[in-house]
């Protein structure tokens, strides 16, 4: 999963869903564990998604410790104003804009700026 469709999801959901792939590992790893090989393998894996789930379960803190820092900052006109329908759609269609605007064209060179001139005659 890439790190940031990772983080732009919901961390709090992601984190919980680390946590049981990783108690699952664990409990797998202790079903494997006559098997040296395997066993290391999945107490591995168990201990790779359970540091995956603490670490988004900590940056899902951060963030609605800093959500409800700003919104603390905000007055209460604002936040009403920004509930409204038409406000989200506004963002919405902001966001789409943002996201489908492509990098600006590099300036034609020299050569292709005189076959322009040359052809447009």
């Amino acid at each position: 999963m890439a790190l940031g469709r990772l983080l732009s999801s919901d961390p709090s959901r992601s984190s919980k869903l680390y946590l049981a792939i990783g108690g699952l590992s664990l409990v797998k790893a202790i079903a494997v564990r006559n098997d040296q090989e395997r066993f290391r393998r999945e107490l591995l894996d168990a201990g790779m998604f359970i540091g995956v789930g603490l670490l988004l379960r900590q940056y899902s803190q951060v963030k609605e410790q800093k959500r409800a820092e700003i919104e603390s900052q905000v007055p209460d006109w604002a936040i009403s104003l920004a509930g409204s329908e038409s406000a989200k759609h506004g963002v919405r269609t902001a966001a789409q804009r943002l996201q489908s605007r492509s990098e600006p064209e590099p300036d034609p060179t020299l050569r292709e700026r005189a076959r322009g001139m040359v052809s447009s005659r």
